[in-house]
């Protein structure tokens, strides 16, 4: 079996043991909490009882897989480059507002209206991310401490913008605070016809399944492209790997933590825009919080690859969809949460595991093809 085939297969059943250790430990947890695992399993499985609820359930799953697929592609950009992109929950929450802003004041055709608002919530997420990129290059400042203190000031600005100067009209008795409304042409399609293609009810809830979700796939593949099949991601690895190294060859290591920085951080700036496209049509003071920490787990759990990612990402929205299920099987809703911290910690263990096996295979393979290869030596 070749070499990377081999090393593919192993990394697959290390996740599968560990998703599975997980869920028998959180067992034990459940059990504690005085519920049971098995009603806790069928509610996880739980799309309701009418056509109706399970295309609301299946929009659901796949509304929260979007969001944190791109936030897993945003940390596992840095994490390439040997970074720790905490910033990403700062950088998608102030790209947001602003994207949302300036996408209400002017209207115009959808393409344009749509590409204007991903350019620019792209650009302020990259131009935030720029902000530790540069105090680390130039003042070698630990990028962890510099994004996290910077989320702390992303998420009180945004707070502050939609209470203030980009505050919206608020509806009488309404309690939340808004960015103005989005113009019609600025949402995107929602891909409620797949559901007719099958004869079932399309989702009301939520405006459906979001169109965004095929960007994010589009997006997917361009970073593949980018990160496997080009010489600046050719760089970017070799930098992360080795950078004295890579330095010697010719690669800026100071230029490559800039623009993997900037990459994390303008991919980060479009976590946000499934939700804000595809049914808030603004900003408010109770938008999705959360999806940057929860993609540095995905990006783990999918070992910063995008197809990897991609299952995570709809592992972890299978988890969260079932919150509501699990509240009427009495099942304590923090079990989610447990079920998903142990993945983690299990999948982190299982991928050292199986790197270090599949270094002794490797091993063991070019030791044997030398002993073929050796000269054989006649006697005199």
């Amino acid at each position: 079996m070749p070499a990377g085939l081999n090393r593919a297969l192993l990394t697959v059943i290390g996740a599968v043991i560990a998703i599975v250790l997980a869920i028998a430990i959180s067992s034990v947890a459940i059990t504690a909490a005085g519920a049971s695992p098995l009603a806790a399993l069928g509610a996880f499985f739980d799309f309701g009882s009418s056509p109706r609820t399970v295309a609301n359930g299946i929009a659901t799953f796949l509304n929260r897989a979007v969001p944190l697929f791109i936030a897993g592609l945003a940390v596992a950009v840095g994490f390439r480059m040997n970074l720790f992109n905490i910033g990403v929950e700062g950088q998608y929450r102030l790209a947001a507002i602003v994207a949302a802003y300036v996408g209400s004041t002017f209207t115009a055709p959808a393409p344009i209206q749509i590409a204007v608002i991903i350019v620019v919530a792209a650009a302020v997420g990259g131009l935030y991310a720029l902000i530790p990129a540069i105090m680390k290059v130039t003042r070698g400042v630990n990028e962890v401490i510099a994004t996290i203190m910077l989320n702390y000031v992303a998420i009180n600005l945004a707070s502050y913008l939609v209470r203030g100067p980009f505050s919206g009209q608020r509806a009488e008795g309404a309690l939340n605070t808004t960015t103005p409304e989005l113009p019609e042409s600025a949402m995107f399609p929602n891909l409620n016809f797949i559901f007719d293609w099958f004869g079932q009810p399309e989702p009301t809830r939520g405006g459906g399944v979001w169109g965004f979700l095929i960007a994010a796939v589009v997006l997917g593949v361009l970073v593949w492209a980018v990160l496997e099949r080009t010489r600046f991601g050719f760089e970017i690895k070799a930098s992360g790997l080795n950078g004295p190294a890579a330095a010697a060859s010719g690669v800026n290591p100071k230029k490559m933590i800039i623009a993997a920085m900037v990459l994390s951080g303008a991919i980060a700036g479009l976590i946000s825009l499934p939700e804000l496209l595809g049914d808030k049509g603004a900003y408010t003071s109770t938008f999705t919080a959360g999806l940057g920490f929860l993609g540095i787990a995905v990006a783990l759990l999918g070992r910063n690859k995008p197809v990897g990612i991609a299952f995570a990402a709809l592992l972890f929205a299978f988890l969260d969809r079932a919150q509501g299920a699990l509240q009427f099987a009495d099942v304590p809703a923090s079990v989610i949460t447990i079920i998903q911290g142990m993945i983690v910690l299990l999948v982190v263990v299982a991928n050292e595991v199986t790197n270090r096996f599949a270094l002794r295979l490797e091993e063991r393979r070019a030791a044997q093809q030398l002993g073929r290869n050796a000269p054989v030596e006649v006697a005199a």
